[in-house]
C-alpha cells in the first residue's frame, strides 16, 4: 500500500521511539517469551488504553482492531477489540468453519452436490448469481464464498449442512458458544445487514485461528482469481475480494466485509518465517485505508516477533481413551502447529511441554469439544496453555458392541 512521505516518517519514528523503550529500562528484560500472565496483563492494559501494546495506534481510521499470532492466541495489538460491532461479509468465516468442520467429520465430502433453492438464489449483495434448482460442488460453493463473497452460495451451503438457514444458523451459534466467544451472535449465515447480528474484532480473531486450523482453507481464500461454471456457456470469473492476497507477501486470506452499517472490514493472514498471524480491523473508511492499515499491523508484527515451535502439525501427542464410544481409544496428533510468541532474539531455554486430559472423556462427545490441554513450561513455571480438543466426533456404543468389548478378554 502506498503511503506518503509524512506519514512514514511518523511510522519509522513511532517505531524508533518503540524500540528504545525497553533500553530505557535496564531492569526489565528486553526479550522474553510472552506468558499467559504477560498477554492477559497485555489484554487488560490494552482495553484501558488501545495503544498501550505498542505506544502507538497501529489502526487509528478503525472502529475497532486485534492482531493475534495464529498459533499461540497471544494478542500482539488490540483497539476496542470487544466492541460488538456488524461484522458484515466476515460473518462467512463461520460458515466456511462449520462447511471444514463437516468435511473432516465425513458429512460431506467436497465432490457433493449442492443444490440452490429459490429462497438461496433470492440473496442480493454480492453473489456468484446462482439460479433455483442449480447444483454446483462443495468445493465450487467454498471457492464462491470464499473468493467472491457469494451471499447466494453462503446460503445454499447452509442449507446443505442444516436443513434450513435458521438451522444453520443456530448450529453457528452453539460453535460461538464453544469457542467461549462473548460478544457473537449471528442471524443469518452471510452478514447482510439483520437485527441481532454483530461480532467482535477479537470474537472474529478467534474463529479465524480455528478455520485456519484446516490447512486446505487457504487454497480457496488465499487464490486471487478462478472460474466458475469453466466449461459451461456461463463461465463466472471469480476475483478474490481480499486484494492483500496478491499485493502482500504471505497473505494467503481471509476474508473483507462491508456494508452500509458496517463500513469496510477485514480478517486478514499472512505467514513468514513461519509465523502466521491474524490481524482484524472493522468499521476503516474505505479499502485504501483498510488495506494500509492492516498491512502495518502486519508488518509491526513481523518485525518484531517470532514463534518457538512446541509442536508441528501432524505430531503424536499421545492417546486419548473415550469410555462407551464406538472408538475406544484414539491417537492425539497436533491439529494445528503449537508454539509459543517470543520478542525477535529471545534466548529460549528450559522449555518442555505435558498432554494433561481432563478427566474420563465419555461417548457421545462432538468435534470440537475440550478434552484437555497442553501445558508449556519454562523451567517449573507454565508460560502457556493449549485447549486440546476433541480432532473428530465419537459416538456412543451399542450395547452389543459394549458387551463384546468387556468379554472380549474372557474368550481370548
Amino acid at each position: 500500500m502506498k503511503r506518503t512521505g509524512k506519514k512514514w516518517v511518523a511510522i519509522i519514528l513511532g517505531l524508533q521511539l518503540i524500540l528504545a523503550l525497553p533500553a530505557a529500562a535496564a531492569a526489565v528484560p528486553a526479550l522474553q517469551p510472552l506468558t499467559p500472565g504477560t498477554a492477559e496483563a497485555l489484554e487488560a492494559d490494552s482495553a484501558a488504553n488501545p495503544a498501550s501494546s505498542t505506544g502507538s495506534d497501529l489502526a487509528p481510521s478503525a472502529r475497532s482492531a486485534i492482531v493475534m499470532d495464529a498459533d499461540s492466541g497471544t494478542v500482539i495489538y488490540e483497539k476496542n477489540s470487544h466492541d460488538k460491532l456488524p461484522p458484515a461479509s466476515i460473518t462467512k468465516i463461520m460458515t466456511m468453519l462449520l462447511t471444514m468442520e463437516a468435511l473432516k467429520d465425513g458429512k460431506i465430502k467436497l465432490t457433493d452436490k449442492v443444490r440452490t433453492s429459490d429462497y438461496a438464489a433470492s440473496m442480493g449483495g454480492s453473489q456468484i448469481f446462482l439460479e433455483p434448482g442449480e447444483e454446483m460442488t462443495v468445493n465450487d460453493m467454498l471457492k464462491g464464498i470464499a473468493m467472491a463473497s457469494g451471499n447466494d452460495a453462503s446460503v445454499a451451503m447452509a442449507e446443505k449442512l442444516g436443513g434450513t438457514e435458521a438451522e444453520f444458523v443456530a448450529m453457528m451459534n452453539a460453535k460461538a458458544a464453544q469457542l467461549g466467544l462473548k460478544d457473537t451472535h449471528f442471524a443469518n449465515c452471510n452478514g447482510l445487514p439483520a437485527a441481532d447480528h454483530y461480532s467482535s474484532a477479537h470474537d472474529i480473531a478467534v474463529m479465524s485461528r480455528e478455520l485456519l486450523k484446516y490447512g486446505d482453507i487457504t487454497k480457496y481464500t488465499g487464490q486471487y482469481q478462478d472460474y466458475l461454471r469453466k466449461d459451461s456457456a456461463k463461465p463466472f470469473w471469480l476475483v478474490n475480494t481480499n486484494k492483500l492476497v496478491r499485493f502482500y507477501d504471505g497473505a494467503d486470506g481471509l476474508k473483507t466485509g462491508y456494508t452500509t452499517e458496517a463500513k469496510y472490514c477485514l480478517s486478514a493472514t499472512a505467514v513468514r518465517d513461519g509465523m502466521r498471524v491474524v490481524a482484524v480491523v472493522m468499521g476503516e473508511p474505505n479499502t485504501k485505508t483498510r488495506n494500509a492499515e492492516v498491512s502495518g499491523l502486519l508488518d509491526y508484527s513481523f518485525a518484531q516477533y517470532a514463534n518457538y515451535p512446541i509442536l508441528k502439525k501432524g505430531e503424536s501427542m499421545g492417546m486419548l481413551t473415550i469410555e462407551k464410544g464406538v472408538k475406544s481409544k484414539l491417537p492425539l496428533t497436533a491439529q494445528n502447529n503449537y508454539s509459543i510468541l517470543m520478542k525477535k532474539g529471545a534466548a529460549a531455554k528450559d522449555i518442555r511441554f505435558e498432554l494433561k486430559i481432563d478427566g474420563p472423556v465419555k461417548a457421545p462427545i462432538k468435534i470440537g469439544d475440550p478434552v484437555g490441554k497442553l501445558i508449556v513450561y519454562q523451567g517449573d513455571k507454565v508460560i502457556k496453555e493449549f485447549p486440546v480438543d476433541m480432532p473428530v466426533s465419537v459416538e456412543r456404543a451399542g450395547w452389543w458392541k459394549l458387551f463384546k468389548r468387556s468379554t472380549g478378554s474372557l474368550f481370548s
